[in-house]
């Protein structure tokens, strides 16, 4: 069919039609028009951009975004077609891309609110939180009552560690926008953050109450809900947000914490699986040409890679697994840091060890360790809880034995940690290392029990909260001397009990065998489980849990009682 004469008038007019009826919001009669135009003419600028717009309102991202880019490609000049871009690329976390349109957006346009904006989540996805800031305080700047800016800003000031201001920043945002659902759910983020969770929930509530499909909004909810301690109720949200967005990696991560913590082995290591989905774990996942084992072949006969991951604490738990995998028939190769090394030797069930970083030898099948509970099936009467299944250095342990003695006498020798590792840098891990750690200040209680030496085994920043006088009159540091895990568990060996927060030191007493009284938060880490005074992985582990959130004075009151009272039981056995 030959196009007609009065193309262009048509075009126009057709055009002028899809504009009127996109804006009464006849999307489909629009499209289809959009279409047609496109048809009689490929390259119309105005038909692609257009329908580019309307592909991303329908929620049909890539379609936009290759629309946008033809329409780019006959002009390059508009800048909002470069900041929808931008939006749509963002959604797409593609957030290099995103940042790149939303610059170019800007340098045709500098004083644009809506490209800033967009500039600003492409840094917030790229862990720029401190440029997204200044991008939103822009956009904010040129149109004070850009209630998205607002939101989006309440997040990254959380990222930065600033939960009260990123209250302050939704409540903006609600101001100019009461029933904005996004900006009810974050509230209650930093509500969450300020340990308020009766607050954070009933933020979450009515953002579910605005949109009840927000998958994001049932998933915080869930969170909260452990922090009230209604973990039955947890698993409902997290179902709720699977019904709406099932591929939600983070959603099913935090159900199998929620399942683990209240004992429900089987589905809850499954679950823990989905750890290699979320974006935070997904680099660090190894990627080899052999097999993942997970149980579910023979490996008699074969080599199998174990490897570490995680925190030092999760090696130290779950390399017990070693010796079941031997004894399975085959040959274990256990990859670990450097600092895991010269302990990991003393290990039954390995065959080779390697230091992460070094060249691997040939190997059959692999597994990373917290995946061993999954092959093992293991359920809560099946933890292979024999301890210990780690081992001091005779000679090193014999050097600290005299050095102790000279110091402690006759009184007990009890180590003490503070403090889990700072990882700032991760908002959901840095709200973990803050719930978990305590100031040296806060062990007061405890220092003064008599009959009793303390040693400090506290490593990192925190040692320097030990300040001097403590130092000298009641707590012994010899940490500068420690530089692996060896070191410690030399001196380890020679202490009658370990008082600490959930850290690394706690499993490495555990698995020593040693009594190690667990200074627990609220919401406790899942390998704790849910009201329990003792823990299946390690025998002589003593658990002290916050009975609400926050409450330290209480456990230190709790274990100030039973110091004293094993104190005074071991001075009047003398």
């Amino acid at each position: 069919m030959s196009k007609p004469a009065n193309l262009p008038q048509q075009l126009d007019h057709m055009l002028r039609q899809a504009v009127a009826l996109q804006q009464n919001g006849a999307f489909a009669e629009a499209e289809e028009l959009y279409r047609e135009i496109l048809e009689l003419k490929p390259r119309h600028f105005d038909a692609l951009q257009l329908l580019g717009a309307l592909a991303l309102q329908a929620g049909r991202l890539q379609e936009g975004v290759d629309l946008l880019r033809k329409a780019l490609a006959i002009n390059a000049k508009q800048a909002p077609l470069h900041s929808n871009l931008a939006y749509a690329l963002n959604a797409l976390q593609r957030f290099d891309e995103a940042l790149a349109s939303a610059d170019r957006a800007l340098a045709l346009q500098p004083q644009f609110p809506d490209a800033l904006n967009n500039r600003g989540n492409a840094q917030a996805g790229l862990n720029r939180p401190l440029d997204a800031l200044g991008s939103f305080d822009r956009a904010i700047a040129l149109t004070p009552d850009f209630a998205q800016a607002w939101n989006n800003r309440a997040c990254v000031l959380r990222d930065l560690g600033r939960p009260a201001d990123a209250l302050a920043s939704c409540d903006h945002a609600l101001a100019l926008q009461p029933n904005y659902p996004d900006a009810w759910s974050n509230r209650g983020n930093a509500f969450s953050d300020l340990n308020q969770p009766e607050e954070a929930e009933r933020c979450y509530r009515r953002a579910l109450e605005l949109s009840p499909v927000f998958a994001d909004a049932w998933n915080n909810l869930g969170l909260t809900q452990i922090d009230l301690n209604q973990h039955a109720l947890a698993l409902v949200s997290y179902e709720r947000a699977l019904a709406v967005n099932p591929d939600a990696a983070e959603t099913h991560w935090n159900e199998a914490l929620c399942l683990l913590q209240m004992g429900q082995f089987e589905a809850g290591w499954q679950k823990y699986e989905w750890r290699w989905e979320r974006s935070r774990i997904k680099a660090s996942r190894r990627s080899f040409a052999q097999p993942l084992w997970l149980g579910d072949f023979s490996i008699d006969g074969k080599t199998i890679l174990l490897h570490a991951e995680q925190g030092l604490g999760d090696t130290l738990q779950f390399c017990r697994y070693a010796a079941q995998v031997s004894k399975l028939g085959a040959k274990v190769v256990l990859e670990v840091p450097r600092e895991l090394m010269r302990l990991m030797a003393t290990l039954d069930g390995v065959d080779q060890l390697i230091e992460a970083g070094q060249t691997l030898p040939s190997f059959d099948c692999h597994c990373p360790l917290l995946s061993l509970p999954l092959a093992f099936r293991t359920g809560l009467d099946s933890i292979p809880s024999a301890t210990p299944y780690l081992f001091a250095d005779v000679v090193a342990a014999r050097q600290w034995r005299d050095r102790l003695h000279a110091q402690a006498d006759t009184r007990l020798k009890v180590g003490l940690v503070w403090a889990g590792g700072n990882r700032p840098h991760v908002a959901e891990l840095r709200k973990n290392d803050a719930r978990r750690s305590i100031a040296f200040a806060q062990l007061t209680p405890l220092l003064d029990v008599p009959n009793v030496q303390f040693f400090s085994l506290q490593k990192g920043l925190a040692a320097r909260q030990l300040d001097s006088a403590a130092r000298g009159e009641h707590v012994l540091d010899y940490t500068e001397e420690l530089d692996d895990f060896a070191d410690t568990a030399a001196l380890v060996a020679n202490l009658d009990l370990v008082i600490s927060v959930d850290t690394s030191t706690a499993h490495l007493a555990g698995a020593l065998d040693k009594p190690v009284w667990i200074l627990n938060r609220f919401d406790t880490c899942w390998r704790w489980m849910l009201e329990r005074t003792d823990t299946p992985w390690y025998p002589r582990a003593r658990l002290f849990r916050q009975p609400a959130l926050g409450d330290w004075d209480s456990v230190m009151q709790a274990a100030r009682d039973a110091l004293n009272a094993w104190a005074a039981g071991a001075a009047h056995s003398r």
